[in-house]
């Protein structure tokens, strides 16, 4: 009796995780895009104008001051060890 339960217990796993696969697969049928390609578009040319903006203000901090904390990183100048 206790083989049978430790067998069990030693299949329960992978037989488990095959059905968890197979009903992954299956539920993967529709495959209509959740928003539409416009909008998709729309929100791709905003962030990258956000990018080029953050990359400006990266490359002259000093030209692009929009008075928003931009915190500096401390130097790694330890000297000679």
């Amino acid at each position: 009796m206790s083989e049978a339960l430790l067998t069990l217990a030693v299949l329960a796993c992978p037989v488990g995780m095959g059905l968890m696969m197979w009903f992954m697969m299956r539920g993967n049928k529709n495959n209509s895009p959740s928003a539409p390609p416009s909008a998709n578009e729309a929100e791709l040319t905003k962030l990258r104008a956000e990018v080029d903006q953050l990359r400006a203000e990266h490359r002259d901090p000093d030209q692009h001051d929009s008075g928003q904390y931009s915190p500096t990183l401390p130097s790694n100048n330890t000297g000679s060890r």
